[in-house]
This record gives structure tokens, sequence and C-alpha cells, in this order.
């Protein structure tokens, strides 16, 4: 598994409180779940399409993602890590609390789609920007 950053996610049925932006990318969440056997926790799903050389802001998520390239070629990094580009069927994981610094279309003419996976507390917020 590869340790580095995740996604830009939240989607029309997270709540504006969760962003401070208007985001570029198109982001929906495909599940939302409270985890029966994780009292006070929850799993998300989320999708995140990304047009040609298109990116996410700088930002960081209270609670731990994975994610998964489902088509096209993202390049991802986390804070004190190297900028890597994952193609369709890679995939990494990001602590609770990392500072995702770059998540973009790695191609300017192809357009990208990302799987996220999420596990947080219902209160903590999926994304919040970073004032880098």
């Amino acid at each position: 598994m590869k340790a580095l950053s995740l996604l830009a996610a939240l989607a029309l049925t997270v709540s504006a409180s969760a962003f401070a932006h208007d985001p570029s990318e198109k982001i929906t969440v495909l599940q939302d779940e409270l985890l029966q056997n994780v009292p006070g926790k929850k799993a998300m799903m989320i999708e995140v399409d990304y047009k040609p050389g298109q990116s996410s802001i700088a930002h960081k998520h209270d609670g731990t993602a994975m994610a998964y390239v489902l088509s096209g070629q993202i390049t991802s990094q986390v804070k004190g890590q190297t900028a890597i580009t994952y193609k369709a069927g890679e995939y990494w994981y990001e602590p609770a609390g990392s500072e995702h610094l770059i998540s973009k279309n790695a191609s300017a003419t192809q357009p990208a789609k990302l799987l996220v996976f999420m596990v947080l507390s219902p209160d903590e917020k999926v994304l919040i920007p970073l004032n880098n």
C-alpha cells in the first residue's frame, strides 16, 4: 500500500459548512453510513471527477481516507512527502489530519476519476481548506 495523500472530496449531500470553497471538480457522495460496529463513526464513499487539468485546493481531512484511481491519472502529495502520480487501479492511504497539498488530474487532455473511502465522526469535516 502506498502512504500518500488523498482526495478532494465532498458532495451535494454534504453540508456547506464542510468546505469553504466552490469545488471545480465534480464530487458525488455515493454512501454515507453510520458504522454499527464502531459507535461514533461513519463511513463515506465519495467519487471525484476531474476534467483535464483540474485540481483541488490544498486541504486536510478530519477522517482517515483511502483513495483508488478509477480512470486516468491523479497526482497527489501529502505534506512532507513527494508528489506521486497514480494510474487507474493504483491506490493510497491518508491518515486523519494529513495535509493534502496536491490533488489534481495529471493530464491536460484526459479526464480522471477517483474513488475515496473515509472513516470519520459524524461531526467531523470531510475537507478543511488550508490557508497556505
